[in-house]
């Protein structure tokens, strides 16, 4: 009888540790599950895209937008961001100075509307 409930207990054992793992690949691969370095990748994403669209409408908010536009397309791609910093346009509210990350976002945002 010992040798019998050793068994089940073995395979008990392993049907648990196998369990677990399919469990683990179909949470993650199918089940939305995340780790916590992806989730705080995708949250800094979040922050700078809604950044980058603030400061779109805080440049298009201004009077004389459509000058300012022209201005941003006779530079360099690689100037645009500097322009951004130096109009303010990139700060949020109680920020000193914004990152340069929200620059080149803010740029690349404001390069749609010169395309168009």
């Amino acid at each position: 009888m010992e040798t019998e409930t050793a068994k089940k207990l073995k395979y008990g054992f392993w049907g648990l540790i196998v369990g677990a793992v399919i469990v683990m690949i179909i949470g993650f691969a199918w089940g939305g599950w995340s780790t916590s370095s992806t989730t705080q990748k995708m949250s800094a994403e979040a922050v700078l895209a809604s950044q980058a669209a603030i400061c779109v409408a805080q440049f298009m908010k201004q009077p004389n937008h459509e000058e300012k536009l022209k201005e941003l397309g006779a530079l360099d791609s690689w100037k645009r961001p500097e322009f951004i910093a130096k109009g303010g346009w990139d700060k949020m509210p109680g920020q000193e100075k914004a990152d340069n990350a929200v620059c080149r976002a803010c740029a690349d945002g404001l390069e749609l509307l010169l395309k168009k």
